[in-house]
């Protein structure tokens, strides 16, 4: 009996134990090995393989080798690349290297904690933007009209479709990788991507991925039905996770980190955005719209003063979830935003679109304004209703440097919540 009742304790120790656990989790922190958080100082390797034009054929890349990506680089003909562990990529600066893997086409590049498969850049000041990006388009469903699109950017129109009927396809695997420098500028305005992500099924595997210094946004989904989990984003200039054109996406136990001085405020970087299309008129609302189902997030500005960086206008909202879009977000730590979270002014608050948009659980920190709606001075009746008990959010207005494990340690960063800070006031 004694036995019995003792391991009921130690259940709903466990229970409560869990209950508490908020932002990026893990026993150990899962960044050590694979990671890079000063990627400029690492110097390129030189190149003996060339990768260009077409890849119609099952190709391997192995890690005796150094890659050059020379210009748009397309995997084409239903074709595998199968990428070893370790294996460097280099992205050519000057002809601004790209790699697409193409609708029905595959990627195999699964590295290893202590051997991450390395895309990087080779110019000699490395920056944001100086090769292209990982464009992998699939062939699950997306809410455009004729349930297909293009991603055409200054790529060929003809190997650039992507959607379809099958939810459950794989693109490939995607695991320990990271991508430094890229989101090259195309046509004015637009950038590429880190990795881009577009009508990719189910069972495409997205894992310990960081991408590094974009030039457009770290991750952006387009359409498809994704499962996705330790992502990391570090100092992009655009949006850290995007999601649209109707992405079913399950993201979990992942992290962005912003700079007040690297965002592009023009185009509204945030750490999450999530919207039901990119173009009202191209999209077919009898279609699935958006909804991302997030858990474990931890969003952070890394700002050491947040208060002088928000009276600058250099801070927005965290989190964005426009209109006709559905997000659930739980157990989540956002750090140091103007404010948390933003609704699209076309959302009226109701109780059918609060449905739609759950955040529970939540650990607010130094943020100015927790959830508000678009160009809205009164945001009581948003605050009030999320700051009900109900949903277990907490607020609090506390360091950086005392809320998170080990956050400026300039080569092993633990962004993990220190375990204390999650019994903060629950009080606004």
């Amino acid at each position: 009996m004694k036995k019995i009742t003792l391991m009921i304790c130690l259940l709903l120790a466990a229970g409560v134990n869990a209950q508490q656990e908020k932002g990026i989790i893990g026993y150990a922190n899962w960044l050590d090995n694979w990671t890079e958080f000063k990627p400029q100082k690492t110097e390129s390797k030189d190149a003996n393989q060339i990768l260009a034009g077409n890849i119609t054929q099952n190709t391997k890349l192995m890690k005796k080798n150094v890659y050059i990506l020379q210009g748009n680089v397309y995997v084409t003909n239903n074709a595998v690349l199968t990428i070893d562990p370790g294996t460097v990529i280099i992205g050519d600066a000057a002809s601004k290297g790209t790699l697409i893997i193409t609708k029905g086409a595959k990627i195999i590049a699964e590295g290893q904690e202590t051997d991450p498969i390395i895309f990087t850049s080779n110019a000699s000041m490395k920056k944001a933007g100086d090769w292209g990006g990982v464009v992998v388009l699939g062939e699950a469903p997306i809410n455009k009209f004729g349930g297909a699109g293009s991603y055409t950017m200054d790529l060929d129109p003809s190997l650039t479709a992507y959607g379809g009927d099958n939810a459950a396809s794989s693109s490939g695997v995607l695991k320990f990788i990271r991508i430094e420098f890229a989101g090259r500028k195309v046509k004015g305005a637009d950038s590429f991507n880190g990795l881009t992500v577009a009508g990719a099924g189910n069972k495409t595997v997205l894992e310990n991925i960081m991408v590094s210094f974009s030039g457009g946004d770290s991750f952006a989904f387009y359409g498809g039905d994704l499962n996705a989990s330790q992502l990391v984003s570090y100092k992009s200039i655009n949006d850290d996770f995007k999601m649209t054109q109707g992405t079913q996406c399950r993201l979990y136990n992942s992290l962005a980190v912003r700079s007040s001085y690297l965002s592009s405020n023009r185009d509204g970087s945030r750490c999450l955005e999530v919207k039901a299309y990119e173009k009202k008129s191209e999209t077919d609302f009898t279609r699935k719209s958006t909804f991302v189902s997030a858990s474990n997030l931890t969003l952070i500005n890394d700002s050491e003063n947040i208060k002088a960086d928000v009276q600058a206008g250099l801070i927005k909202e965290a989190v964005y979830v426009a209109d006709n879009a559905a997000l659930e977000l739980k157990r989540s730590v956002i750090s140091g935003f103007n404010p948390a979270v933003l609704l699209d002014s076309q959302t009226i608050v109701n109780g059918e679109n609060l449905k739609k948009i759950k955040i529970e659980e939540m650990f607010f920190n130094q943020c100015t304004g927790n959830i508000f709606t678009e160009n809205k001075a009164d945001n009581s009746d948003l605050e009030n209703w999320y700051g009900n008990t109900i949903f277990s959010n907490v607020y609090s207005q506390t360091d950086n440097k005392e809320t998170f494990v080990d956050i400026y340690n300039a080569k092993r960063p633990d962004f993990r919540l220190q375990l204390g800070k999650i019994t903060a006031s629950s009080g606004k």
